[in-house]
């Protein structure tokens, strides 16, 4: 959600062509035992109080009658000024997909046209659906339910983030279906109670890392100590079998085939990445040694490529990857693109940490030569519909009721990962299998610390969209990120000049940093012809990234900046999110879950916030706290999001219309108001306003005449991104 009526202003002083700024309130520090680390603890509760209607911007409203397709309500969306500020009092916004548009008509002027009974405002836009009566009966139970403590202690205090920065406290508002049935507009916002966010719900249902799963004895399989189940259903030797069927190569090749994309140099999207052949050393040869097997790295006298000769195929049980943690990303739910019509249930990731591999254990903690190396397997968790994505976030509330990591407990979500990982359960990608992508974080083959991800997919060089199939693992360009090799991360020209043109006009107005800053955009392949985004990451340099000529005084570049970089690998996982903390024995700089800090595994304060009530305040990176600081308590998001997808996100029916519908609206109106995240490719459509209001009634008109297959959407599903993909 955004913050809507009130429009709360924090931060940014001196803005001379910005909204005026108020000083932020008194914040309360956390004891001097949390203090450390670049950034500093606040506490929540500090945050200012707003009503909860003034944060509201989705109401649902009863139609006079049913349209010619048969829906029953209006779904009026308070939408951000257009990114293309052309479309600026355009009568109709068009958004999402152009493939499988998102048509969205002006609401004051349907309650002109009589098409609906009220407008909630000029800023709202209106889309039609049928909500089923049950949905409603639904949401109302749950609150009665989470008012009960059914689900756990409840409370009656939300916090809204603007993106991921914590900004205000607010109460949501009750389901009043009778009111909905006699037509008034009724608003959707988080229930008005909600569990309380702790500890313990984090653990149990959103990054999973206590030693009773991690080390579980039937599912987990420790290198180094020797302990557990070879094979079992949480190791890594599971998920690479499971991924490797349907490739054509044996387990254990397709995994050393993977490993050997370090042993040489590659290129993608034109950034040539220096092999790191260290992965011999560290990872390749003391796994041949585990499994019996002699190795050596050899060059081939006629490719000259360096390749691994092995006696024997690596025993695929002995991996040397730990399992650190099991991750619900149910918070990227959906469509990563604004107004898409998707609503899958988010990602399953599993992180593993590097360790010693040893064929008869009897290891211990202080003497397993844990790595500074993380791989962290990301599942698109299968399902399409509404229905599929609370049934998905059911199920966690339901694990998160648990008291304990019983093997009741375990047994469940074994029920549920397992749902997910097999081959054949998403028979659209690479493999069958339902990896969107595996992403490496390591400093232990080389200095600076490296990031790169791979697919089941190759990249189509002209749209730079993943084409699914079958095969070995393969290099991937690193998402939203630049090649670092060729644009420096300060002072960059293309950097800078895409922030302050296609990011800064993506940023939703107004804004008022740090409370209000969020921004549409995608990052291209390329940038007037020349290759941008980059095949891996380094971090320490960079650090961060850089709009060198972006000025503090504007709040609107302050955000522009900051949405760009803290998006890259490089500004996630360091800068921007203060990640760059080398307090205490283990160094947890780069990663979010460490790999080197034993078990359980050490959190950033980045996704903790500190602690429970709490937020990390993280100076900007490029202007300092001088200018504005960052808040962050992800895992508190995180679980209102998934508490809000489980009890009270009411599913409607949306019917998709065929990309023909905006030829129609062309040959009527000359013009499509399609509003592209800047960044994306070029239409064929000529894009421009409407404001003619017969035209709106013509285009309302003919909807029937492009009629496609209706789906089951959250009634929040045209909301932009919280997230993106970190």
């Amino acid at each position: 959600m955004r913050i809507g009526v009130l429009g709360i202003v924090l931060a940014v002083g001196g803005c001379s062509k910005e909204p005026a700024s108020a000083p932020p309130p008194p914040v309360q520090e956390a004891p001097a035992g949390m203090q450390s680390g670049p950034g500093r603890t606040a506490r929540l509760a500090e945050l200012p109080a707003v009503p909860g209607a003034s944060v509201v911007d989705v109401f649902a409203q009863t139609l006079k009658r049913p349209t010619a397709l048969g829906e029953t309500t209006a779904v009026h969306v308070k939408l951000p000024p257009p990114a293309n500020r052309g479309l600026t009092n355009s009568l109709v916004r068009v958004v999402g997909d152009p493939a499988r548009p998102t048509v969205l008509f002006h609401s004051d002027t349907l309650e002109r046209l009589g098409a609906v009974r009220s407008s909630p405002g000029p800023d709202f836009f209106t889309l039609f659906a049928r909500l089923p009566d049950s949905e409603l009966e639904r949401r109302e139970e749950n609150e009665r339910r989470l008012a009960s403590g059914e689900f756990g202690m409840p409370g009656r205090e939300t916090v809204l983030f603007n993106g991921r920065h914590p900004a205000a406290r607010y109460e949501g508002l009750p389901m009043d279906a009778d009111a909905f049935a006699h037509g008034a507009l009724v608003p959707q916002t988080t229930c008005p109670w909600v569990p309380v966010s702790t500890q313990a719900w984090w653990e149990r249902t959103l990054m999973i890392r206590d030693p009773a799963v991690v080390l579980d004895p039937a599912r987990t399989w420790d290198p180094c100590t020797g302990a557990g189940t070879k094979g079992g259903m949480w190791t890594f030797a599971h998920l690479m079998r499971e991924m490797a069927q349907g490739s054509g190569a044996l387990p254990e090749a397709f995994v050393l085939s993977w490993l050997s994309l370090w042993l040489n140099d590659f290129q993608a999207n034109g950034d040539t990445v220096p092999a790191r052949r260290k992965m011999y050393d560290e990872v390749i040869a003391p796994w041949a040694t585990a499994s019996g097997a002699t190795s050596t790295l050899q060059q081939n006298p006629t490719t000259g490529r360096w390749e691994v000769a092995l006696s024997r195929p690596l025993d695929l049980d002995l991996a040397p990857f730990r399992l650190l943690a099991i991750v619900n990303r149910i918070d990227l739910a959906g469509s990563p693109e604004y107004g898409g019509r998707s609503s899958t249930p988010g990602e399953l990731r599993f992180v593993f940490g590097l360790t010693r591999p040893s064929p008869w254990g009897g290891g211990t903690e202080a003497t397993c030569n844990l790595k500074p190396f993380t791989v962290i397997f990301e599942y698109g968790v299968p399902g399409q519909g509404c229905k599929a994505l609370t049934r998905w976030a059911r199920q966690w509330v339901g694990l998160g009721l648990s008291s304990t990591f019983d093997e009741a407990y375990r047994s469940r979500l074994q029920q549920m990962t397992e749902g997910v990982v097999r081959r054949g359960r998403a028979p659209g990608k690479g493999n069958g299998n339902a990896l969107n992508q595996i992403r490496t974080n390591e400093v232990a083959l080389a200095f600076p610390w490296e990031l790169r991800e791979f697919h089941l997919a190759d990249e189509d060089p002209g749209t730079g969209r993943n084409l699914p199939s079958n095969g070995l693992l393969r290099v991937h360009t690193l998402a939203l990120t630049p090649d670092d090799a060729t644009h420096d991360f300060r002072t960059d020209p293309d950097v800078d000049f895409f922030v302050r043109t296609h990011v800064k006009n993506g940023v939703e107005q107004p804004v008022a940093v740090p409370t209000h800053c969020t921004a549409r955009f995608t990052v291209p392949r390329e940038m007037d012809g020349r290759p941008f985004l980059g095949a891996n990451s380094l971090v320490v340099p960079p650090t961060h990234w850089e709009a060198v000529t972006a000025v503090s005084t504007s709040a609107t570049e302050v955000c522009a900046r900051k949405e760009f970089s803290s998006n890259t690998c490089n500004g996630c996982h360091f800068k921007d999110t203060g990640t760059n903390d080398f307090t205490g024995v283990d160094n947890l700089a780069f990663t979010h879950v460490s790999p080197t800090s034993g078990i359980p595994a050490r959190q950033s304060k980045f996704l903790t916030g500190g602690g429970e009530g709490f937020m990390y305040v993280v100076p900007d990176a490029q202007f300092g706290a001088q200018v504005t600081s960052w808040p962050f308590a992800d895992l508190l998001r995180r679980h209102q999001r998934l508490q809000e997808l489980a009890h009270c996100s009411p599913c409607g029916w949306f019917i998709d219309l065929d990309a023909g519908y905006l030829n129609r609206m062309e040959a009527i109106a000359g013009n499509v108001p399609l509003d592209l995240p800047p960044g994306s490719p070029a239409t064929s459509l000529r894009v421009g306003p409407i404001r003619d209001v017969g035209v709106v009634k013509q285009l309302l008109e003919l909807r029937p005449d492009f009629r496609m297959k209706p789906r089951e959407l959250p009634l929040d599903f045209i909301e932009p991104p919280a997230a993106r993909v970190h």
